[in-house]
């Protein structure tokens, strides 16, 4: 019995490590420059091109790095150098009518290009910033958060 409680305890404790490997990623990198990192689950990762984006990853830029990702509905991002971004909801099945994005940069400067789901359901996106939320509707535009 005791045995089951430990092996039940680890499995507890490890399944959110675990959670992203289940759950299908949001996008991709595409290219870094310099140091960049996703902050993932408490841990950072390395990003490089390549490397796959999941629901709450942080994606962070050093003051030497710059990167871009594409998310699964084409929508295109890049970062510039001292970023934070929070991937906080993506939900792309046009199949079923379930479209939703949002985003939070929190310091830094970002690109946006809308992909899919802002030119189907403009309403579902957004992207947020401390002091602002931006409603997408079909566009491109840059925004920068200054440090406070």
């Amino acid at each position: 019995m005791k045995i089951l409680s430990v092996m039940i305890g680890t499995l507890l404790l490890l399944a959110p490590l675990a959670a992203p490997a289940a759950e299908a990623p949001v996008g991709s990198v595409k290219a870094v420059k310099g140091t960049v990192s996703i902050i993932r689950v408490a841990a950072a990762v390395e990003a490089k091109s390549g490397t796959r984006v999941y629901r709450n990853d942080i994606l962070r830029t050093g003051a030497d790095g710059s990167m871009s990702m594409v998310f699964r509905d084409d929508t295109l991002l890049s970062l510039g150098p001292g970023s934070e971004l929070t991937v906080n909801e993506f939900v792309f099945s046009p199949a079923d009518g379930k479209l939703s994005m949002v985003t939070r940069l929190l310091k830094g400067s970002a690109v946006y290009l809308s992909g899919i789901i802002a030119r189907l359901s403009p309403e579902s996106v957004r992207f947020e910033t401390p002091v602002a939320n931006i409603g997408i509707r079909g566009t491109m535009f840059a925004v920068r958060v200054d440090p406070e």
